[in-house]
């Protein structure tokens, strides 16, 4: 059975200064996405696909190496466009993070709507199952997307319950029987 993997980024450096679809992965997000490039669960997989944020490519770029194949860029994965409030401390980004999913109709002080995010992220998803060959899949993106898209895929309504616990996690998708394999699930131990 051909098999789909979300995987979002691991930690990054938190840098203020620079945009946030910018960010670089941490020394030790770098360390965490080979220990989980390195594992078994991935040899099937054939293409590897990134949103165009800086994180997501540079985590791809790991799993890539590690398999010999080629990344594919897709800007319908990138997170929910949070540039109106830019950067946020911790507990003022998950105040915001919270109120994105409980109010998915709605722009919280400026950012992408939920729906809209969701139904961007599910293009670039269906896209890319379309135009995929044989062997398993990689997407490397965000969690915020990836949780839109665990709930449609779910068949629930947009809610932070499905949101990763922390960076760097990932669940499967069977392909062919368009069934969740198993949820979020860590890349390796923090």
């Amino acid at each position: 059975m051909r098999s789909l993997f979300f995987i979002t980024h691991p930690e990054v450096v938190v840098d203020a200064g620079r945009p946030v679809p910018r960010w670089h992965l941490s020394d030790r997000g770098i360390a965490r996405m080979r220990a989980f490039a390195a594992g078994p669960d991935l040899a099937g997989i054939r293409a590897i696909w990134a949103s165009d944020e800086t994180k997501a490519i540079e985590a791809a770029g790991i799993l890539a190496g590690a398999l010999g194949l080629p990344i594919a860029v897709d800007p319908d994965l990138r997170e929910n466009d949070r540039s109106a409030t830019g950067f946020l401390p911790p507990p003022e980004f998950e105040a915001m993070a919270d109120a994105f999913f409980a109010e998915p109709s709605r722009s919280v002080r400026g950012w992408e709507r939920a729906i809209d995010a969701q139904a961007r992220v599910r293009r670039g998803f269906d896209r890319i199952l379309t135009g995929s060959g044989g062997g398993d899949i990689a997407i490397v993106a965000h969690g915020g997307v990836g949780t839109l898209l665990l709930c449609q895929l779910l068949g629930e309504p947009i809610s932070r319950r499905r949101d990763q616990p922390f960076q760097g996690h990932y669940w499967r998708f069977d392909i062919d029987a368009e069934t969740i394999g198993h949820p979020w699930r860590p890349i390796a131990e923090r």
